[in-house]
């Protein structure tokens, strides 16, 4: 009985992150540098707290998101990709696709929306490091590109997309072939 008791007493204290998750994943793209400043100049984003990927030959990705326009969900997104070539592996990843103006919002948002093959987007990476040596011990963390560096990062066709690794052994930051279904926020409520 005690058992029972923690294990539910667990998933009771639990629910919150599981809840919360859209905002630690917006949270996580915000604190860096070089996505901060589209949170303040898109007309609204999408965002996806884990894409799944897979593939043995034949390759498949999966998320569920929610649509965010002036800070408040406006309605929910599902993402799919299915690709064919030599590829072997998964991973899990977060994306967030900001929308740069209501032109954009509406082409995302009208019917089955899709990235061209040309379509990119900007890894990033929160890390921690370390250091000792002769001249004392120094810390730090960043929130930046998987570079190292500063990206300079664009809209382009009025879309830019972030990527952040979660796990797995077969990252790319291509995002082409990627299909988006945009359920308004009254009919995603309702199913």
């Amino acid at each position: 009985m005690t058992l029972l008791r923690a294990i539910c007493a667990s998933l009771i204290f639990s629910l919150p992150a599981f809840a919360d998750k859209y905002n630690g994943t917006i949270d996580l793209f915000e604190s860096s540098p070089n996505v901060k400043p589209f949170f303040e100049s898109a007309y609204g984003f999408a965002v996806f707290p884990t894409v799944g990927k897979g593939a043995v030959v034949i390759g498949g990705a999966y998320g569920k998101g929610k649509v965010y326009v002036d800070d408040q969900v406006v309605g929910t997104i599902t993402l799919r990709k299915l690709s064919v070539g030599l590829q072997m592996g998964g991973q899990a990843f977060s994306e967030i696709i900001f929308l740069k103006d209501r032109r954009a919002f509406e082409e995302f948002i009208g019917g089955t929306y899709e990235f061209d093959a040309s379509a990119s987007a900007v890894a990033i990476t929160v890390g921690a490091q370390a250091q000792t040596g002769t001249v004392g011990d120094t810390a730090g963390a960043s929130a930046g590109s998987s570079t190292g560096g500063h990206v300079e990062t664009s809209y382009n066709r009025g879309t830019a997309v972030f990527l952040h690794a979660l796990g797995g052994l077969m990252f790319e930051a291509a995002v082409g072939g990627q299909k988006f279904k945009f359920t308004p926020l009254n009919e995603a409520s309702d199913s």
